[in-house]
């Protein structure tokens, strides 16, 4: 199930500059942030966005786009929050974890709407 509902890219572009580069070029850190977006969810929002994803609207996938590139770019900067503060400073790093949490959470307050399920996809 890796990368359905985001790209790597995605993941790296929102966890901005200066992440570890270990992580930001390895297919396998990346493909896990994302099979652990994706499981998180589906979980919390007790639908399998996942396997379903093919049959939903291009525009209704963006939410979904949103809350795993969010939460892989948590992933990512939590990896070696040291490349970052070496950088600039910690907060820093506290900030941008912050801010994509704050989308993360709203996106997921959506899905787990039951009517906002059926628009998005849910049959």
């Amino acid at each position: 199930m890796p990368f359905t509902l985001c790209s790597s890219n995605a993941i790296v572009i929102k966890a901005g500059h200066n992440v570890s580069s270990t992580a930001s070029t390895s297919a396998a850190i990346l493909e896990q942030y994302s099979n652990d977006a994706e499981g998180l969810i589906n979980n919390i929002s007790r639908y399998n966005w996942v396997t379903n994803y093919s049959t939903m609207d291009a525009n209704n996938k963006l939410i979904l786009e949103e809350i795993a590139s969010n939460l892989g770019a948590i992933y990512l900067i939590s990896y070696d929050m040291s490349k970052i503060a070496a950088s600039g400073s910690l907060i820093e790093a506290e900030d941008r974890i912050t801010v994509l949490r704050d989308g993360a959470l709203r996106g997921l307050s959506l899905i787990r709407d039951e009517k906002v399920k059926t628009f998005i996809g849910k049959t």
